[in-house]
């Protein structure tokens, strides 16, 4: 299934806690001098314009970014990657994960992203000129160059959910990733459902990996009838410091009404 588009949501809460925490991490790997490797399934187009008719039908920026821009100093990692943005493609950009990465690596690192929906791959391929971008199914990329070279590097698992057997199989990709590259950091973001479809998924990711870090927040619902209240990260080998980091960011959605 090809008709899942991230305009619709980008910039909403998940985006928030999913970018700000990813961010944070990308900045911690480049604290040191040795290259990395970033991966990412399910890359988007990348570069989203919020003031687009698709974002502005569902409202969910306006609940998102826009309303919690204030949380963030103004050095913080993630609002430098929002004000490069606005700087290069006007105030209503923003930027997707494969645009936060190639924001926060450096010239000597790795990108590699996937996106299979073909207008979407079309969009990335312009947004990422200096990645290398695979029209292919994220999953099944993945698979074919773990271990990557550099080793050190983290790789980003973002799919839609739109095909719903995903929350069946994910669990078995990344226990092979896992397997495969046992020192990168493996993230997964999902959402979290009134209908609680991602729990199982939860329970077997949480049994093969028992010391990786499960982090979510709660929001309201952004519009009526809307079934999703949450966000989650699944954290594999966290890099040091990010536990308290996702805490603190955990305390702000705790205020949210």
């Amino acid at each position: 299934m090809l008709s899942y588009q991230h305009i619709y949501h980008a910039g909403n809460l998940a985006d928030v806690h999913k970018h700000s925490v990813l961010a944070w991490m990308l900045d911690y790997l480049t604290r040191k001098d040795k290259p990395v490797s970033y991966i990412e399934t399910h890359g988007g187009r990348a570069l989203y314009d919020l003031s687009a008719d698709e974002a502005l039908k569902t409202g969910e920026a306006a609940q998102g970014i826009a309303r919690v821009k204030d949380w963030f100093p103004s050095n913080h990692v993630y609002m430098r990657c929002l004000q490069q943005t606005h700087e290069l493609h006007g105030e209503n950009a923003y930027p997707g994960s494969p645009m936060i990465a190639v924001q926060t690596l450096r010239d000597n690192d790795v990108l590699t992203v996937a996106e299979l929906h073909p207008a979407e791959h079309n969009a990335l391929e312009l947004a990422l000129p200096t990645a290398k971008v695979h029209r292919a199914d994220g999953f099944a990329m993945a698979h074919s160059i773990l271990p990557p070279t550099p080793r050190r590097g983290l790789m980003l698992i973002d799919p839609s959910f739109e095909v719903k057997e995903d929350y069946a199989t994910i669990p078995g990709h990344i226990k092979k990733y896992a397997r495969a590259w046992n020192v990168g950091i493996i993230v997964l973001w999902y959402p979290i459902l009134t209908s609680g479809a991602h729990s199982n998924m939860l329970k077997a990711l949480e049994k093969d990996h028992p010391t990786a870090l499960r982090h979510e927040v709660r929001f309201p619902p952004a519009r009526p009838g809307h079934g999703m209240v949450g966000s989650g990260l699944f954290v594999i080998n966290p890099p040091f410091g990010l536990a308290e980091q996702a805490a603190n960011l955990k305390t702000r959605f705790d205020q949210l009404k």
